[in-house]
């Protein structure tokens, strides 16, 4: 399928809107990250400072920043990541130390297996392919790239699939799949956490990294719909379509094609997606039939697939002969650690 032309997907009425949507949305801890990226790539500095301050206002004893659901443990390290951000930005002690007890909890307290892989939620022993995007780049960006490697080793040993896709949970004391099923959101969260953290790595684990993106991303697009759309259950052809999937996977294809990583192609691929996330579009600016929070049980809405679409956009606008001037470019991501 021919990707759409070069230039910029979303105008910037239509961008807005989808921005404003976002941010009137109820947000977990991994939305307030997701959140973050997108303010922090705008260079919207003041709105990422109040945001990861009400972050740290809303950490819990144990470290988890923004966690408004207790059973979740892994989710708040996206958020980490920018609280860190701000704080080496600032020089801001109190912004470093909320960061550095969020680390903490994912390093050492948090629930896991006795290999050390994550469980998604506290009193479950679940491993979900959702994890990797939570904990995988926010690890390697704060300068732990072996243990971001080692915690994609344990999911992927227990979710890929032999057909490349990744299943949605694992049952650890079981010893078997909980959810063996190739849920579109679960794989494009794989990657997306893949995506970005292929340059927060030193090049030839970068390279691994990003040989595995590509054939997750050529294992989904292989039940891509003739329609553009790719399904809520990937290889079932009578699940729902599911445009948060072409918005992640759109992400993937554009931040991988624009940094090099991923041969040039990959661009008109992750435009076609954009363009298939963005018809999804309401006139008040939602991502309309992805799943929707709080429970992701049915069509509708979420703050997740408002910014994975503010994201993907973001990646096309950085891609070279974007019809941009370049102030009207977004920030390129900012260096990291590691």
């Amino acid at each position: 399928m021919e990707g759409p032309p070069a230039g910029p997907v979303l105008d910037d009425g239509t961008r807005r809107r989808v921005l404003g949507a976002l941010l009137v949305c109820q947000r977990h801890s991994w939305d307030q990250g997701l959140t973050a990226a997108v303010l922090d790539g705008d260079g919207e500095d003041s709105a990422l400072r109040a945001l990861v301050d009400d972050a740290v206002a809303r950490q819990l004893p144990d470290g988890r920043l923004a966690e408004l659901d207790p059973a979740c443990s892994v989710n708040g390290g996206i958020v980490g990541e920018y609280v860190d951000l701000v704080a080496r930005r600032t020089g801001d002690a109190a912004l470093a130390a909320a960061a550095a007890r969020q680390r903490d909890w994912l390093l050492r307290s948090a629930p896991r297996a006795a290999d050390g892989t994550l469980f998604h939620l506290v009193g479950s022993r679940e491993v979900w392919a959702d994890t990797v995007a939570m904990v995988v780049p926010p690890l390697a960006a704060a300068g732990h790239g072996d243990v971001a490697l080692a915690q994609l080793d344990g999911h992927r040993s227990r979710l890929r699939r032999p057909d490349g896709l990744w299943r949605a949970r694992w049952d650890e004391d079981a010893g078997r799949p909980a959810d063996d099923r190739a849920w579109g959101t679960g794989n494009g969260w794989v990657a997306a956490g893949l995506a970005r953290t292929v340059g927060r790595l030193p090049a030839a684990s970068g390279a691994v990294l990003a040989a595995e993106l590509r054939a997750l991303l050529d294992a989904c697009l292989a039940h891509r719909r003739p329609d553009g759309t790719l399904g809520d259950v990937l290889d079932d052809d009578a699940s729902r379509a599911d445009p948060a999937v072409a918005a992640m996977l759109s992400h993937a294809a554009l931040t991988g094609a624009g940094e090099g990583w991923l041969p040039a192609r990959y661009a008109a691929v992750g435009r076609a997606l954009l363009v298939t996330a963005v018809a999804s579009l309401d006139g008040l600016g939602r991502v309309s039939g992805a799943p929707a929070a709080p429970r992701f049980d049915r069509p509708g809405h979420s703050p997740e697939a408002q910014a994975l679409l503010l994201l993907a956009d973001a990646a096309a606008r950085r891609l070279p002969g974007d019809g941009l001037t370049p102030e009207r470019r977004r920030r390129p991501r900012s260096p990291r650690r590691g």
